[in-house]
């Protein structure tokens, strides 16, 4: 029997600049926080390898720092581990990988594959047949030569590789890299362990993406897990467990708001949230002021509870009712112009970013006129 930790696409040194520089700061610590977790799994559970299928850096060009943290995030797991280059970390003649050789920061127990071959493990009885991305980008199968590669007599057959399989996954791949989705079958393997996909996904028996150890993205692909996988005897159907974990869940949110018991629903959500959600958050409709005002506090309120939080509410238009009005003082006279124009822009502008400044501009009166009376 043969136990592996399934894992791929860390992206360690991905910058979230999407975010506040304070929330990606925390977004990217966690990327190394689960790879120790990971190492920590392997450890406990007495898998006989870890297997890294592309692209554990994000970029070529990932500080010294960066690399060396990575490094020393394994070493919880003393174990084989095997790190496969993908498209974002690909094995080019200078790469990241060149340069964590140099800083002689790759520990005894880490093998990364830079050429495609076979890694034999006489002590587990298995061979892992690797291709690894020589370039960022390529159009012929680079798992093709798994079919006549001899492996020895009784060894289980595990491939690695990365990249997409073809007619299968083709919206949001990183890459064009294709693999031929009978791969497993006509190169004899036993598992063929996979990265570029960020979800985990099944192929087939034999197939599988990992997905990424941490979302990185507002996709429900079913990530932040890694795959324990056993395979009783060479031949034998691997039995896979998936292993969440992931530090942060990633939603996006799309909520509409016409009548008040909207705004309750939203808010019900919104409370379910804690640190360890990230949040892109886009409401639209019509609402009085005092709903709209409620939403916005909705929203605040979250953004102080969650890791990081994204809301547009750019297309909620605020319309006052008769008694919003009567609460401004805004009936007739000078305000009561301003308000009319101001709901007139939301209704009849064809700018987008007008209409957002006039909702916005009804809701900063609003607080105005509140704290003039109080004063």
């Amino acid at each position: 029997m043969i136990r592996l930790l399934h894992t791929a696409d860390w992206q360690i040194g991905t910058q979230f600049g999407q975010f506040e520089p304070d929330e990606a700061a925390h977004l990217a610590e966690a990327r190394f926080e689960t790879v120790r977790r990971i190492a920590a799994e392997a450890a406990s559970r007495g898998v006989d390898a870890v297997l890294v299928a592309g692209d554990v850096f994000d970029q070529q060009t990932a500080s010294d720092t960066v690399i060396r943290r990575l490094f020393g995030a394994l070493a919880g797991y003393s174990g084989p581990w095997i790190l496969l280059p993908g498209n974002h970390d690909a094995a080019l003649v200078e790469s990241v990988w060149t340069r964590a050789q140099r800083l002689n920061c790759i520990p005894a127990n880490v093998r990364v594959v830079l050429t495609p071959g076979v890694i034999a493990l006489d002590e587990a009885r298995c061979a892992f047949l690797c291709a690894p991305l020589t370039q960022r980008i390529t159009y012929d199968d680079t798992t093709s030569f798994f079919d006549a590669l001899p492996t020895p007599t009784g060894y289980f057959r595990v491939g690695l590789a990365h990249g997409s399989v073809t007619g299968i996954l083709q919206e949001g791949i990183d890459s064009t890299n294709p693999i031929d989705p009978n791969r497993a079958a006509s190169a004899r393997l036993d598992y063929l362990a996979l990265g570029d996909w960020h979800g985990r996904f099944q192929v087939d028996d034999r197939i599988w993406y990992s997905g990424t150890h941490e979302q990185d993205r507002f996709r429900a692909n079913d990530p932040g897990f890694a795959l324990d996988v056993t395979i009783a005897e060479p031949g034998a159907v691997p039995v896979v467990e998936a292993l969440r974990v992931g530090k942060y869940r990633w939603h996006r949110w799309e909520q509409g708001v016409d009548v008040p018991s909207d705004v309750a629903t939203l808010k019900a959500r919104l409370e379910t949230l804690n640190a360890d959600d990230v949040l892109k958050l886009d409401v639209s409709g019509v609402a009085a002021l005092a709903d709209a005002e409620a939403v916005h506090v909705a929203v605040d309120e979250a953004r102080a509870r969650t890791r990081a939080l994204r809301a547009d509410l750019t297309a909620l238009q605020v319309m006052p009712t008769d008694d919003d009005l009567a609460a401004l003082g805004a009936q007739s006279g000078y305000l009561g112009k301003v308000v009319a124009r101001l709901r007139d822009l939301q209704v009849n502008s064809a700018d987008a970013g007008q209409t957002a400044l006039a909702a916005e501009a009804l809701l900063l009166l609003a607080r105005i006129q509140r704290e003039a009376r109080s004063a």
